[in-house]
């Protein structure tokens, strides 16, 4: 008998997975999400604790987090700082360039009301206004811990 015939004959045999239930509200990720981040116009506060959660500290790589350098192999962005003129459309086309199901975090005080910068000339507003936001976090800057429990969040870890 050949191969094929066999593969054939059998038809399927693994079931589909049960889709996952989301703790947020959003779509579970599976265990693994990659991240883009985005500086909107931020004082690069937030982005230094960004890097410290990735470290060797803190470490969201171990709950499935892993940063990505295109918005097109990313499934979650995380947004910083407030949204300035110049951003809102790069912020539009990154997030619309992300693979669906995608999750879209908010990080620290100015992404989430403008902070020190509302009212400024260049802003445009929070995250929130330009974009459709999943999941906050908040803090100026927020600390390590919190942006590594959102991580775990969408992860499901």
């Amino acid at each position: 008998m050949s191969l094929l015939r066999k593969i054939r004959e059998t038809g399927r045999v693994a079931e589909d997975a049960p889709p996952r239930p989301s703790p947020g509200g959003f779509p579970a990720l599976a265990g693994s999400a990659q991240v883009r981040c985005v500086d909107a116009g931020s004082c690069n506060g937030c982005e230094i604790e960004i890097a410290a959660a990735f470290g060797p500290v803190y470490d969201a790589e171990r709950y499935g987090a892993h940063l990505v350098p295109s918005p097109r192999h990313a499934d979650v962005v995380l947004v910083t700082g407030p949204v300035t003129r110049n951003m809102k459309v790069p912020l539009r086309r990154t997030v619309a360039a992300t693979a669906e199901p995608n999750v879209v975090v908010a990080v620290g005080d100015c992404a989430l009301d403008c902070g020190e910068f509302s009212g400024g000339y260049g802003v445009e507003g929070a995250v929130a206004d330009v974009v459709d936001v999943d999941l906050t976090v908040p803090g100026c800057p927020p600390r390590p811990e919190r942006i590594v429990a959102a991580l775990r969040t969408v992860t499901g870890r």
